[in-house]
């Protein structure tokens, strides 16, 4: 097993076993545990709707067409209650990173940034000295609202108030509310480093402009929603599947497939797209 696999998994067991151990006395440790690990899943499941599904595919690559009302509801509802991200800067990060991948540009992460390097990058990136996120729907003014610094600082609060008003304990709260947040942390790493490190993962197409790996492990892909397979997605930034084989397992794309069924989305012109060395079905649901 690899070095992120075995670090995600410890981070899991930690964040389960803490919320045994605890769980205060009127909600003993099963009860606990059910609250944490529901809390868990439902911070991870929105996120990953939110980030990987409608920022990503739908904003920042335009290779999924969303229903407008849909994409903001998700926005809102992920930055009030789940694991905030500014959409607006995401896309723009998001966009630089391809532009500049691992070079001097990038928000993200340069070539030569280590592991604790490109942690305190995730928290605070590299200066974006250029605006490419001026599509329409990030100036509408609920996406607007929820990018605004007033609006981040209350979504922690608030989000943190609601796990003790359901708890009624402070260090219980603060256990799972920091857990989850360790948990984002390790998958921001999966993308930003682990991904973009030659030395982990593998290579499908030998792109000499950047670094970018895929790791194909269950952990990472499925706490990813398949954003880790990075250098597929880098040669062919626009494809609205990530996973370029049938033997390469593909989360994300299942939950793509999920939200077409139900008639939220469908591809857009360029996402459609099967390039020919692309070993997969003509169209892509």
């Amino acid at each position: 097993m690899k070095i992120y696999s075995i670090t995600g998994y410890l981070i899991i067991l930690l964040y389960l076993l803490a919320c045994i151990y605890l769980a205060p006395p009127h909600l003993g440790p099963w009860i606990g545990l059910l609250i944490g690990g529901s809390y868990f899943l439902f911070c991870w499941l929105l996120a990953g709707l939110y980030l990987a599904d409608v920022l990503h595919l739908g904003i920042a690559h335009r290779s999924l067409d969303y229903k407008e009302w849909f994409i903001k509801a998700v926005t809102v509802t992920n930055n009030t209650f789940g694991l905030y991200v500014d959409p607006i800067g995401w896309v723009n990060r998001h966009r630089l990173h391809h532009k500049h991948s691992d070079h001097p540009g990038d928000p993200n992460k340069l070539s030569g940034d280590g592991f604790w390097r490109t942690m305190y990058l995730c928290l605070v990136p590299y200066e974006c000295k250029e605006n490419l996120a001026r599509d329409k729907i990030l100036q509408s003014g609920s996406i607007r609202f929820v990018s605004s610094n007033a609006f981040a600082i209350f979504s922690q609060l608030f989000s943190f108030s609601l796990l003790w008003l359901l708890t009624r304990d402070v260090k219980f709260t603060l256990a799972i509310w920091v857990g989850m947040r360790i948990f984002a942390l390790w998958v921001n790493m999966i993308q930003n480093y682990w991904t973009h490190t030659r030395i982990h993962g593998y290579r499908r197409y030998n792109d000499v402009h950047d670094n970018a790996m895929n790791i194909g492990e269950w952990l990472p892909v499925t706490a990813t929603f398949s954003a880790c397979f990075q250098n597929n997605h880098h040669h062919y930034p626009n494809l609205l599947r990530l996973t370029h084989d049938r033997s390469e397992y593909d989360f994300g794309f299942a939950t793509v497939k999920l939200l077409r069924r139900l008639g939220i989305v469908r591809a857009s012109a360029k996402g459609a797209v099967i390039p020919a060395d692309v070993h997969m079905e003509t169209s892509p649901f």
